[in-house]
């Protein structure tokens, strides 16, 4: 057994110093971030792993936009499973919104007279959705044009304006698969049903994503999966590498939610062994954390240990680009 070494902590010390000294302590929640930090790595540098990436809550307006943009631009994921609010606070600040610190305490009937949105402790002004609502008018007829939801929210990513930093347009710029299996359960869903609602029409496929989806789980040859939050997007994931040949061989999770109840968001990643989700053999981390606080830890430490972006992978990483 490894001895918990007694961390020692510097002035002015580094992210990635202070990961290597929870990496010395071993156990508990710094064990764990340390794991990760080293999994993440492991995952990026395997040039044979499709790396799937599942984010849901308040991620955006908690300040996670551009970590995920740079984590997606730089190779630290292939495939990118998220929640349609995720995407809809993305396209707001897309459009020159902002989200603002705020305070959890407040009352919530003088935000509702002031026109602004609480999400906990971050505040978005209501007037966002008329700027929405401007654009969906704009652009309804080429984004309800495309035949699935992957290709809407590519279409979407080629519509944002070119001097702003957004997930919809990294992911297209990049080519990057992009699935939001609940996409009507959001903003951008509301937009869309607006116009659908005055009678206008829409080609896009609700299960056509389920091909292009479950195509790339079967022929990559070795699959990585990082969880932040649960949800939706880590369902689909998880449903696809239990249908593909093998689980995955590396994983990252990174919840608040409890495993007792049942629920998949609080489920460790050993459970997904007994689904054929995970590899028996495989090598993961739950970490037990607050996303904004683990995420940027985990990230930045990497990021220190592995310098420039990851080399495209061979054919079939990227099958889902094919259209």
């Amino acid at each position: 057994m490894k001895k918990v070494k007694q961390m020692d902590i510097v002035e002015d010390m580094p992210v990635s110093g202070l990961v290597r000294q929870m990496e010395g302590s071993g156990v508990f929640g710094a064990g764990r971030i340390a794991r990760a930090s080293r999994i993440l790595n492991t995952m990026r540098e395997d040039r044979q792993c499709t790396v799937f990436l599942g984010i849901a809550g308040a991620l955006v307006p908690g300040g996670m936009k551009n970590i995920i943009i740079d984590m997606l631009a730089r190779g630290y994921a292939d495939v990118l499973v998220t929640t349609g609010a995720n995407l809809t606070h993305d396209l707001v600040e897309a459009l020159g919104h902002h989200h603002y610190q705020g305070q959890a305490t407040i009352d919530d009937k003088k935000l509702r007279k002031q026109h602004i949105d609480r999400i906990y402790d971050s505040f978005m002004p209501n007037e966002v959705y008329e700027a929405m609502e401007g654009f969906f008018e704009k652009h309804f007829d080429a984004l309800a044009d495309e035949s699935d939801i992957s290709g809407f929210l590519w279409k979407l990513g080629s519509l944002v304006p070119k001097n702003k930093k957004s997930i919809l347009k990294v992911c297209y710029e990049k080519k990057i698969p992009l699935f939001c299996p609940a996409i009507a359960d959001s903003g951008i869903g509301l937009m869309m049903w607006g116009h659908l609602a005055q009678g206008k029409r829409s080609k896009i496929g609700t299960f056509e994503d389920m091909k292009q989806m479950m195509s790339i789980a079967w022929d990559c040859k070795k699959a990585g999966v990082i969880y932040l939050g649960g949800g939706v997007p880590k369902n689909y994931i998880q449903q696809a590498m239990q249908l593909s040949p093998k689980g995955a061989d590396y994983g990252i999770q990174i919840t608040m939610d409890r495993p007792e109840p049942g629920g998949s968001s609080g489920a460790e990643l050993r459970e997904g062994i007994s689904w054929g989700k995970m590899s028996p053999d495989a090598n993961f981390v739950d970490v037990i954390c607050d996303v904004t606080i683990a995420l940027p830890v985990i990230y930045a430490a990497s990021q220190a240990r592995s310098g420039a972006s990851r080399p495209k992978k061979g054919k079939g990483a990227r099958k889902k680009t094919q259209r």
